[in-house]
């Protein structure tokens, strides 16, 4: 079986999908593009169908699978339109603003019987699944504390804002959610357990058009890890050096300390030892690099063979929805100044 799939949105995201789906993941082909000021271009790039009208990429007989690379604000609706007409949904982070928009998605593609699953590319990086290898094979013993920290300058900020103005936009979860969403689901990754208590303070300092640039939470998970997220897109040039994905797991016998796209490193008895360096490459003059793909080929592949096997995704809604739990918990406790107890109940 080769799953047809759609790609919704025509941006970075969409190019990588297209990407991915043209030259390395199995059982898949790419049908159409749709959506987005470049969908055009990227469908004559990639020798498929440019469609004009999303409902008309959902009723064609091609497509099985769509891949939602859209501004988040948007995937409710077209989850929603997508599971009506039978597509299985592969949907970008954060899978929507909102657990009640969340709800509604997991609930569409359960009476439709299609796949929903989300990107969580940190589930599928060369480093981040070596790091997860040493927790479960007791390397480091049971996990105790977890801290991460997701920074970058203000000045890369500004350039983001102006190159995606929806993220300003108040429906969606903003620059925030994109990033935090990553490390909120690593963080329940790592500890395997569910978050059970969040208490946030939640700000902007610079003149960023958008309310919640700079947060600090502290997580209390039902297993008794402790955890901390620390994310902020206004950090003054040159930024923290080693900070862009950072994460810090400290077990009852060593500690892990890895970011995305420089280290990996072990701490244990009286030393630190290196265990991985990544491949380099440059994010954006090499965004068909194989080794910058190589995190986004595996949830496409996930998300196909999910389909292929008749089986519910690895990495489904329910995963999808805790994730944006945790960042909505966290502006929740920043308006209201207060501890929010885990699951919410809004």
């Amino acid at each position: 079986m080769t799953v047809g799939i759609g790609m919704i949105g025509s941006g970075f995201m969409g190019l990588t999908y297209c990407e991915a789906i043209s030259r390395h993941v199995r059982g898949a082909r790419l049908a159409a593009v749709a959506g987005g000021r470049r969908g055009a271009e990227l469908a004559r790039d990639y020798g498929v169908d440019h469609v004009a009208e999303i409902p008309a990429l959902f009723a064609r007989d091609d497509v099985q699978a769509v891949v939602l690379a859209t501004p988040d604000q948007n995937r409710r609706e077209l989850t929603l339109a997508a599971a009506a007409a039978g597509k299985h949904v592969l949907a970008e982070k954060p899978m929507a603003p909102t657990i009640a928009d969340c709800d509604a998605m997991i609930a569409a593609c359960q009476k439709a019987g299609v796949n929903l699953a989300v990107v969580k590319t940190e589930r599928f990086r060369k480093i981040t699944k070596r790091a997860k290898q040493l927790i479960d094979d007791g390397t480091i013993g049971p996990v105790r504390m977890v801290r991460t920290v997701s920074s970058f300058p203000v000045t890369l900020a500004r350039e983001l804002f102006e190159t995606r103005p929806w993220m300003a936009d108040e429906a969606g979860g903003g620059l925030f959610m994109g990033m935090a969403t990553h490390n909120t689901d690593f963080l329940r990754w790592v500890t395997g357990a569910n978050a059970v208590k969040v208490f946030a303070q939640v700000t902007t300092f610079s003149e960023l058009p958008a309310p919640a640039q700079s947060v600090m939470a502290q997580v209390v998970f039902d297993n008794g890890a402790m955890g901390h997220l620390w994310i902020s897109s206004e950090m003054p040039p040159p930024g923290i050096p080693s900070s862009e994905v950072r994460f810090q797991i400290v077990g009852r016998d060593g500690i892990l300390d890895l970011e995305n796209f420089e280290f990996l490193e072990l701490g244990k008895g009286d030393k630190w030892e290196r265990i991985a360096t990544p491949e380099r490459f440059d994010y954006l003059k090499e965004p068909k690099s194989p080794i910058r793909l190589y995190p986004h080929i595996g949830v496409v592949q996930e998300f196909v063979d999910s389909i292929v096997e008749r089986r519910p995704p690895a990495i489904g809604g329910a995963e999808g929805r805790a994730a944006v739990e945790i960042c909505q918990a966290c502006l929740i406790s920043a308006r209201t100044g207060q501890v929010v107890d885990l699951p919410l109940k809004l």
